[in-house]
C-alpha cells in the first residue's frame, strides 16, 4: 500500500511540477507581451515628441528667415532713400575696423 501511495504522490508531484512548469511559461509569455507593448508605446511616444520638436524647430528657423528677410528689406529700403548717409555708415564702419586691426609699430 505504501508503494501504490508513493506511486500516486510521485505522479501528483510530477503532475503539479508540470503545471508549475506551465504556468511559468504562461508568465513569461505575457510579461514578454507587456514589455513589447510598452517598449512599443515608448518608441511611439518618443517619436511624437521628436516630430513636434522638428516642427517647432522648422517653425522657429522659418519666423527667423522671414525676420532676416524683412531686416534686410528695411535696410535696401534705407538705403535707397537716403544713398549718401549709406555711405558715410559704410565708410565710419570701415575706418574704425581699419583702426582697430592697424598694428602698432
Amino acid at each position: 500500500m505504501t508503494d501504490k501511495t508513493s506511486d500516486f504522490a510521485a505522479a501528483d508531484f510530477a503532475a503539479d511540477l508540470a503545471a508549475l512548469r506551465a504556468d511559468i511559461a504562461s508568465l513569461s509569455e505575457t510579461i514578454t507581451g507587456l514589455m513589447r507593448g510598452r517598449a512599443d508605446a515608448a518608441g511611439a511616444a518618443v517619436q511624437g515628441a521628436v516630430g513636434d520638436a522638428r516642427d517647432q524647430l522648422s517653425h522657429a528657423a522659418s519666423r527667423a528667415q522671414d525676420g532676416a528677410f524683412g531686416a534686410a528689406a528695411d535696410l535696401e529700403r534705407r538705403i535707397e532713400r537716403d544713398p549718401l548717409t549709406a555711405v558715410l555708415i559704410a565708410a565710419g564702419i570701415g575706418m574704425a575696423i581699419g583702426m582697430m586691426t592697424k598694428s602698432r609699430k
